[in-house]
């Protein structure tokens, strides 16, 4: 696959479909979120390749706390098996972790060990892999409303940079590919400020199944489209 274009600087991914790839197989849920954690190690590698400098992964929305809570602590226990298992890796891979989302709301060991990962790995210098936990677009923006309004701004004095600032996801590049998986064609509550430009995927692959070629197809979807902003296409401008 020919993927010498332009690669994007910062891809999201809603990670959706392990419920229902598990219920497909007759497995509980519980194991296509088990698989659904492996498969982000090989999406991470093919990031690293093609020089991606920032991947965000939506792990778990606020509003998956209404899940059962049988599966809920199923699913925190994955999570710490995964920041425990995957730290050396991260090391070994100059990757920089990063969580986002109310992370306090999660148990305090796993709090814990997003301290120590994102402390850990700080001096890193390679690509920026950002867990978005306990996350919801509308709640971050309402938070850096707050967190605006709290240094002595004004709202006539408020600006989209200020704003960017205030945001979970300050420093970092806004997304330029947003894919999911699973079939569904919604943000979900997603990085809603960051996406404003951001060219949409969807993939009816299951995350589980989201293999490396899955990954490289979306990169090159990517790659054909026309990126505007708003301004006149430059093939008019051509012609």
């Amino acid at each position: 696959m020919d993927l010498s274009g332009r690669v994007p600087s910062h891809v999201g991914i809603i990670m959706d479909g392990n419920g229902r790839w598990a219920e497909l197989r007759g497995l509980p849920r519980i194991e296509g979120h088990r698989r659904g954690a492996e498969r982000a190690r090989e999406v991470i590698d093919v990031s690293i390749e093609l020089g991606i400098q920032c991947l965000t992964l939506y792990a778990f929305s606020t509003e998956n706390w209404q899940r059962p809570q049988d599966e809920v602590s199923m699913l925190m226990r994955i999570l710490e098996i995964y920041l425990r298992n995957e730290f050396e890796y991260l090391k070994r891979k100059n990757v920089v972790f990063r969580a986002i989302g109310e992370t306090w709301r999660l148990p305090q060991n796993i709090q814990a060990l997003i301290r120590e990962t994102e402390k850990n790995t700080a001096d890193n210098s390679g690509l920026k892999l950002v867990a978005a936990l306990s996350y919801s677009g509308r709640n971050e923006i309402l938070r850096a409303i707050k967190k605006a309004m709290s240094t002595g701004k004004v709202a006539g004095e408020l600006n989209e940079l200020d704003f960017d600032d205030c945001l979970d996801t300050a420093g970092l590049p806004h997304p330029d590919l947003i894919i999911r998986t699973s079939g569904e064609r919604r943000l979900s509550n997603f990085l809603l400020w960051q996406a404003a430009y951001a060219e949409l995927y969807f993939s009816e692959t299951l995350w589980p199944d989201f293999d490396r070629d899955e990954f490289m197809l979306a990169i090159q979807d990517f790659q054909g489209r026309e990126r505007r902003f708003g301004r006149v296409s430059s093939r008019n401008n051509a012609s």
